[in-house]
């Protein structure tokens, strides 16, 4: 029986949610057990107030931009959800007659997605969740759409940052990435080598515990052995009881404003070790940006929309699209569907073989698992000063 498909977008926007939409709608509009496609303008909270659009008709012309548009064209939300407001989807969806819903978005959107299955499995409307976080911390997918283009950013920007040092090399400069309580975004940074000569000297996550007296040891060996350097640190370092090394700006469920963690350590530079030490905080600059959309990622964010969509409309519900890489000389990722229980509010951390044994920077493991998915080569970046012995 054919019926009407909604397209709910969740959480942060990525330089790729659009693309996912993109193959969402153009899929949906070729399946003939489609009827309309229509849009949650806004997330739940959108749907909530019936702001639906309907975009069953939209020209392949136009609905193209989306690949080259960043954040959000639909709007999307963080709802705090309880049972009521649950519960309230239902009849609203039967009204519209909606039997398809795809849940785009991170750990908290398959959350909701999760519930909403559960509160319409009796109802004749499947659900199907479609992977997205630039923090790469889905669990069971090899990895989210979004991250690879996060991971793009930081590596170049990164890169134009070492060599903004290099060439006036006075000072300490300590970069801040996103990516909550996982490293995989902070870890990108290595690839500036991809890029540049010279890459980030030290990076944090927050997969390990920070030690001050460590982190100035490290610095101040940095010091010592080339007088200027790059630090790369992850916004969600802490000590060893847990306790966040800034203080967060404000909490609110899972929402999280951390404080300013690289103003903190070029702080302590400062004060600690009487060094120059400044502070860069790219912060949401690098969560959407189109300029540095890797290609690979934008290919995949569509594959899942479209996958979602197959999976769907065949009788699959309660269940996200993931990705797994295809063994051979080349890199290819296939889609798959798991349980959506096995990825709710599941948190996906970085492997130890990824990090070195001190914790101050990550393993060429990590370099070769991570760099087909940041897309095309980095430009790479002149240096015409002789390597030093």
């Amino acid at each position: 029986m054919a019926g009407n498909l909604l397209i709910v977008h969740g959480g942060g926007p990525t330089a790729v949610i659009n693309a996912s939409l993109y193959g969402a709608i153009r899929k949906a509009q070729e399946c003939p057990l489609v009827d309309r496609v229509y849009a949650a303008i806004g997330g739940t909270g959108g749907l909530l107030k019936e702001k639906l659009r309907d975009v069953t008709d939209l020209p392949d012309a136009e609905l193209r931009g989306l690949l080259s548009s960043p954040a959000s064209a639909i709007g999307t939300s963080r709802d705090a959800l309880e049972a009521p407001e649950y519960e309230a989807m239902v009849p609203i969806l039967e009204k519209y007659g909606i039997r398809y819903v795809l849940m785009n978005g991170g750990n908290g959107t398959m959350d909701t997605c999760g519930k909403l299955y559960a509160r319409c499995a009796d109802r004749g409307i499947n659900v199907i969740g479609i992977p997205k976080t630039m923090d790469n911390d889905l669990a069971i997918t090899d990895h989210s759409p979004g991250f690879g283009s996060a991971a793009r950013y930081m590596a170049g920007s990164v890169a134009e940052v070492c060599c903004d040092v290099e060439g006036l090399p006075i000072h300490i400069v300590v970069v801040e990435a996103l990516g909550r309580n996982a490293g995989w975004v902070t870890a990108a940074s290595a690839l500036a080598t991809d890029s540049y000569a010279h890459g980030p000297d030290l990076i944090y996550l927050p997969e390990r515990a920070f030690h001050e007296d460590e982190f100035l040891a490290d610095v101040e060996q940095l010091i010592k052995t080339k007088g200027h350097g790059v630090v790369v640190a992850s916004e969600g370092l802490h000590y060893a009881d847990g306790t966040p090394i800034v203080e967060p700006v404000f909490t609110v469920g899972r929402a999280t404003y951390f404080g300013d963690v690289s103003a903190h350590l070029a702080n302590l530079i400062i004060k600690k070790l009487g060094y120059k030490a400044r502070a860069e905080k790219p912060g949401i600059l690098g969560r959407a940006s189109i300029a540095w959309q890797s290609d690979t990622d934008r290919t995949e964010a569509e594959l899942c929309g479209r996958a979602a969509v197959d999976a769907v409309t065949t009788g699959q519900s309660g269940k996200m699209v993931a990705l797994r890489r295809v063994p051979g000389p080349n890199y290819r990722c296939e889609t798959f569907l798991v349980d959506i229980q096995e990825v709710m509010m599941t948190e996906r951390k970085m492997p130890d073989e990824f990090i070195n044994e001190r914790g101050n920077n990550i393993t060429e493991a990590f370099k070769e698992w991570c760099r087909p998915l940041i897309g095309a080569p980095l430009p790479k970046l002149m240096d015409l000063r002789p390597a030093e012995d």
